[in-house]
């Protein structure tokens, strides 16, 4: 039989067609983010990763394509039954990573749900050990827990647990309640005792205050009464040296100092008087000759103390120094047969009509003539005129 060249030609165009369904079988690209097992036979040889690969077709074949990004497992509410005997809702999520392609593919049938019923058993294992307060306050360290336990069970799966999440605890409804109660209370507890607090501190603050006021009262009457001792140390050192002045004029032989001096205090005690609080009656004019005669009585006193003769001779007091336009002088009287103002007795003064013209007047008796019994003063001449 002849060989027909068009039979030939037909049988090039099978092989290349066949040539080229083969080459477009066994071409695999892979997208980024999986991963892709390839088996021979059955048998797993090797994983495609991300890009063009080819495999031998009717031989080898794609066994698992495997997402190697994170995921996201939601895990559904169930009961939970804590240490203390409270049924509680519990939810969470867990994201996990496929690191082992070949592990996660042939180690574990259904690897969602392998994770998913772990991480739930876990779940009321962490949990139920623990109180209700304990577990509404310690969410960390749930979490961290399931974690460890989890990310150890599913490390044979190739697989890595990134993080477990609780996301809700819901008690009953009236386990919510009693604890709102008692959270109420707890609260109150702490309001009174803060207020108790607060109270003993504003006492113990008022306390050291009235105390600081105290210390600093009794510190600001030391310093013045040491101010109103030095105060007084000082007015009677000037009290003093005024008299000493007064003391020093008068053995110079000025009477009119000790006449200023007495006629100053007298007049010092009548402004008291005035102005005392009490009720008083004042009758002015006051007898002057009275005062004139005590003020006469002390310059007698004051001429005996220091000798009987003064200055000028003739134990007769300096009034003066002789110039124009001086007062006259009083007659000098003998001072030593003279008895003191204290041992004087009490004298009848007699009118001056009454009183014989040779009866002289008892010494130290103010009369007309002058307390002395000399001759008539001129007016202004009188111990004490110059204060009136």
């Amino acid at each position: 039989m002849p060989f027909d060249m068009s039979d030939f030609g037909a049988l090039m165009i099978l092989i290349v067609v066949f040539a080229v369904v083969v080459l477009a079988v066994g071409v695999k690209p892979v997208p980024q983010g999986l991963e892709y097992t390839v088996e021979r036979f059955g048998r797993y040889t090797r994983t495609l990763t991300p890009g063009l690969h080819y495999i031998i077709p009717l031989f080898d074949r794609i066994g698992a394509k495997m997402n190697m990004m994170e995921t996201v497992l939601d895990v559904p509410s169930q009961e939970v039954i804590t240490k203390d005997n409270a049924v509680v809702q519990v939810d969470g999520v867990v994201f996990y990573q496929i690191l082992d392609a070949a592990k996660a593919a042939y180690e574990v049938r259904n690897l969602e749900r392998a994770i998913l019923n772990l991480t739930m058993t876990n779940i009321r294992t962490v949990m139920g050990s623990m109180d209700l307060d304990e577990l509404l306050s310690e969410r960390d360290q749930i979490n961290a827990r399931l974690l460890s336990i989890v990310d150890d069970a599913t490390e044979p799966w190739g697989v890595k647990v990134t993080r477990i999440e609780i996301k809700d605890i819901s008690p009953p409804r009236d386990l919510v309640d009693a604890m709102a109660r008692q959270m109420k209370a707890e609260r109150e507890k702490r309001a009174v005792i803060l207020e108790a607090e607060g109270s003993r501190q504003s006492e113990i603050l008022r306390a050291e205050g009235e105390k600081q006021a105290a210390i600093l009262q009794a510190e600001g009457r030391k310093e013045a009464a040491f101010r109103d001792a030095e105060a007084r140390e000082r007015e009677a050192e000037a009290e003093a040296r005024a008299t000493q002045f007064v003391s020093d004029a008068i053995a110079a032989g000025d009477v009119q100092s000790i006449n200023y001096f007495v006629a100053q205090r007298y007049v010092d005690a009548l402004g008291l008087f005035a102005t005392s609080p009490n009720q008083k009656i004042l009758f002015l004019p006051l007898e002057a000759s009275s005062v004139i005669g005590a003020i006469g009585g002390i310059t007698e006193i004051a001429r005996e103390a220091f000798g009987g003769d003064g200055p000028n001779g003739g134990g007769q007091p300096r009034r003066g120094n002789g110039t124009a336009g001086t007062r006259p002088t009083r007659p000098s009287t003998p001072t030593a047969s003279r008895p003191r103002p204290s041992e004087r007795p009490p004298v009848q003064r007699p009118s001056i009509t009454e009183r014989p013209a040779d009866d002289p007047p008892s010494p130290g008796q103010a009369t007309d003539d002058g307390p002395w019994g000399g001759p008539p003063r001129p007016s202004g001449d009188r111990p004490g005129d110059d204060f009136r």
